[in-house]
């Protein structure tokens, strides 16, 4: 199950919603003693619904799920019962997470890349649980908080769980930290602006995922899903272009959908995206990119590691093998980590010094042909075809150019004029054009336009989604398989 699919759209959340709402009616005649409602019943609906979420495709990875949240919820609570032993505690509960995380998702690599070097090893064939990048991450950034002293020890088991299994940023993020909700999960309450919020931005996300990211994915199959044998070398830059709005839309969406849903429940989560293809150099776009996994890379591993105070490269190709891996059970990974890892590297010694000296529109393509060759890289988990389709890219190809590409072009021209505007901060110039021409944000007029203008946008692109989705057959999620 995945937001974008009709069962989810016009059951599951509808369901959700309505005994979420009921929970939370029956709540509110129980008091906190500061006389804020409590939510217990409404984090009761949400574990169970999460849970269902997570065992839609695979139900016995619910157990996984929840030997996980418990080895977690254990070590929390070692972290403040023994305090000689905090240290110790703390590595015992991160190492559980990185081998939930290690046995599920590298185990086959393992064995593979031991057998290529001669050391035959039966691959297990383990398949991936949803979902399991993620969770094991937000699991072990509990504990840190909570060694750290920087958030407090969750003494509720089924509150852990609903941290953990919470299904809005189950699947795909974004990586939300225990000290960004630990108060909400016990003390929220949710506006009717956070609702219209929410719903608006569920919406927009909706449509960048099934009217962008589903279309470009065609694209993307026509050229680059092949044997590769008679791409041109156009087909090939047209299709790496193509996988480029693809994955952005696709994973942005996904966010989207997410931060609009936890909206809607009274959580307020991180920023995932910040128009990342806008960037003037490598290190900027990694500022823009996946914000809340560049976030955990620094702050539990490259300032743990030294930062910038020792032994700087090593660090920050030390992050990028991670982040690399992390993304993948395969070798094309780690290389398309470690290609970034060594841009953002030379960088730091070389032209962000610089950076105020050169044009902007040089930057700006200097920063979009290495994103676009980056992605190349990460598309391909075969070296053979990963070769062959840079050979073709840099012009060894029988022909360079035909008449499908062109095709591909025109027939979807309207696609590529609309996944380049809206990869630029375009709304947010039209909203604050019309704020200028309205008499500001605070007016009346404006209020009223605005409202009208984002439930006419919502109405059109729910539609659009909707009509778009009937009959589909290619709507999954790129990153639910990390």
């Amino acid at each position: 199950m995945v937001f974008s699919d009709l069962f989810f759209l016009f059951v599951f959340l509808p369901s959700c919603a309505l005994l979420y709402l009921l929970a939370g009616l029956i709540d509110r005649k129980s008091l906190q003693p500061n006389g804020r409602p409590v939510n217990t019943l409404k984090n009761a609906v949400l574990v169970l619904f999460s849970l269902i979420f997570y065992a839609w495709g695979e139900p016995v990875y619910v157990f996984l799920m929840l030997g996980c949240v418990l080895w977690n919820y254990l070590g929390g609570l070692a972290l403040t019962r023994f305090e000689q032993y905090r240290g110790f505690a703390l590595f015992l509960g991160v190492v559980g997470n990185l081998a939930i995380l290690g046995t599920f998702k590298y185990a086959g690599l393992i064995a593979d890349t031991l057998t290529s070097w001669g050391i035959p090893v039966s691959n297990p064939h383990i398949a991936l649980p949803i979902g399991v990048s993620f969770y094991t991450f937000q699991s072990m950034s509990y504990l840190i908080d909570v060694y750290r002293r920087e958030s407090p020890v969750q003494k509720s088991f089924g509150n852990l769980l609903l941290y953990v299994s919470m299904f809005p940023q189950l699947v795909a993020g974004p990586i939300v930290r225990y000290s960004t909700v630990a108060a909400q999960i016990q003390d929220r309450r949710v506006t009717a602006q956070d609702f219209a919020e929410g719903v608006y931005r569920f919406v927009i996300g909706l449509g960048k995922k099934v009217i962008l990211a589903n279309q470009f994915s065609e694209i993307v199959s026509q050229f680059l899903g092949g044997n590769l044998q008679n791409l041109t070398t156009s087909g090939a830059w047209l299709g790496i272009l193509a996988f480029t709005f693809q994955i952005y839309f696709d994973f942005s969406g996904y966010s989207d959908m997410a931060i609009g849903m936890g909206r809607c429940l009274g959580f307020h989560f991180n920023e995932n995206f910040a128009h990342p293809y806008i960037s003037r150099s490598i290190t900027e776009f990694w500022r823009r990119w996946h914000i809340s996994l560049g976030s955990f890379f620094r702050d539990y591993v490259y300032i743990p590691l030294g930062g910038n105070r020792r032994h700087q490269s090593l660090n920050i190709l030390a992050v990028w093998f991670l982040t690399g891996l992390w993304h993948g059970a395969s070798w094309n990974f780690v290389l398309w980590g470690m290609y970034f890892g060594v841009i953002v590297m030379l960088e730091k010694y070389t032209l962000l010094r610089f950076i105020h000296r050169v044009p902007r529109v040089l930057l700006h393509l200097y920063s979009l042909l290495l994103i676009v060759v980056g992605w190349g890289i990460f598309y391909f988990d075969d070296f053979t075809r990963l070769g062959r389709f840079f050979q073709t890219l840099l012009g060894g190809a029988k022909e360079m150019h035909n008449f499908i590409t062109t095709g591909a072009v025109f027939d979807h021209f309207w696609l590529w004029i609309a996944a380049i505007i809206l990869s630029l901060p375009f709304r947010s110039a039209v909203q604050q054009l019309s704020a200028r021409v309205l008499g500001g944000e605070s007016s009346a007029v404006y209020a009223v336009i605005s409202t009208f203008a984002r439930i006419l946008l919502s109405v059109a692109l729910l539609a659009l989604s909707v009509a778009l989705l009937v009959g589909a057959t290619n709507n999954a999620f790129i990153y639910t398989r990390f």
